[in-house]
């Protein structure tokens, strides 16, 4: 594909949710603009003027676009996604059109193992039920020792990362800090070797999982992921086994988890993820037992945008230069 020259781009920023921490900031328009002054740099709020820009765009910088809207995009050479997920991107049309798709692969991978372990330490020291006392005025040490799953340590515990690429690896050093064993799950059964036990490929998922003390899913949103974990495989979970979803509400099959926790066939699980987001209030996830909801935070920082903007710098820099770009998403694969 032919290389544009900033005096003959634009740039078009354009992301709106309902979520503002996942809308771009004007700083991240504005240090394009200062990088490169020749360059048209258009920041859209919301989607209103999106067909008017989108026909002489050569770069686009958002979290999505339609089929209908890549076809009126007419010079379109790059798309880079601000969300790592890019399932929403993956459709036939752009799989065939020979557009380039980045993604912020490696951002959100501090802070998602960071979350993912402070849900650890939760769920092993059992600070839900410490705040619903603390709720109700209540010292509840001798309840929070009577539940089935003692409080306990994660030193010497199995840790399962399924999906063990940036994000497992970041969760696998910190793990390695509290002196768990981790053992690793990737499509391919490689990985950062050093800081696992084990790596083994997809194909062996069921064979690990009754080893396993905590089962953390980490992997890529595809067609072949879709309800990744289901009753077959909550089922070789130990009963004392622990389950943590980061990825997407489409890997967990909720109805399946909400089964295992009624019927105790797990101690417990948390999800930062769910399928629908927001979760309906009427969801008999809410109620669940022994269950941990945070609300899709685990990607959430004060740096996300810092990092966003120096991402996206170094991307165009390499754009201009001719060099090739980094993180740049398998169309058939769909990460």
């Amino acid at each position: 594909m032919t290389r544009t020259k900033p005096e003959n781009t634009k740039l078009t920023i354009c992301v709106w949710h309902p979520f503002t921490e996942w809308r771009p900031p004007s700083s991240l328009a504005e240090a394009v603009r200062k990088r490169w002054p020749a360059m048209r740099v258009v920041h859209l709020p919301d989607y209103d003027r999106l067909p008017q820009e989108l026909p002489d765009t050569d770069i686009f910088v958002g979290y999505s676009l339609r089929a209908k809207q890549l076809t009126d995009a007419k010079k379109l050479k790059w798309i880079h996604s601000t969300a790592a997920g890019v399932a929403q991107l993956m459709y036939p049309e752009l799989r065939d059109s020979g557009i380039v798709v980045t993604n912020p692969s490696g951002i959100f991978s501090v802070p998602m193992a960071e979350h993912t372990m402070g849900l650890l330490i939760a769920m092993a020291r059992n600070f839900p039920d410490c705040v619903r006392y603390q709720d109700q005025s209540r010292w509840g040490q001798q309840e929070l020792w009577d539940q089935p799953q003692h409080v306990t340590e994660l030193n010497g515990q199995v840790l399962l990362i399924v999906g063990y690429g940036s994000i497992g690896h970041e969760l696998a050093r910190r793990a390695k800090a509290f002196d768990m064993r981790v053992w690793g799950v990737s499509r391919t059964g490689k990985g950062d070797a050093p800081l696992a036990e084990k790596i083994v490929p997809i194909t062996q998922l069921h064979d690990v999982l009754p080893h396993a003390d905590y089962v953390v899913v980490s992997a890529p949103e595809t067609s072949e992921t879709m309800h990744l974990i289901g009753a077959p495989e909550l089922a070789r979970m130990k009963p004392s086994a622990r389950l943590i979803n980061v990825a997407r509400g489409s890997l967990l099959n909720q109805s399946a988890l909400l089964a295992a926790l009624q019927q105790g066939k797990i101690a417990g699980a948390a999800v930062d993820v769910t399928d629908p987001e927001p979760l309906p209030t009427t969801d008999p996830l809410w109620k669940a037992p022994n269950l941990l909801i945070t609300p899709h935070t685990s990607a959430i920082s004060d740096r996300l945008w810092p990092r966003q903007t120096s991402l996206l710098l170094d991307l165009l820099e390499r754009w201009f230069t001719g060099h090739e770009l980094f993180n740049q998403v398998d169309l058939h694969r769909g990460y």
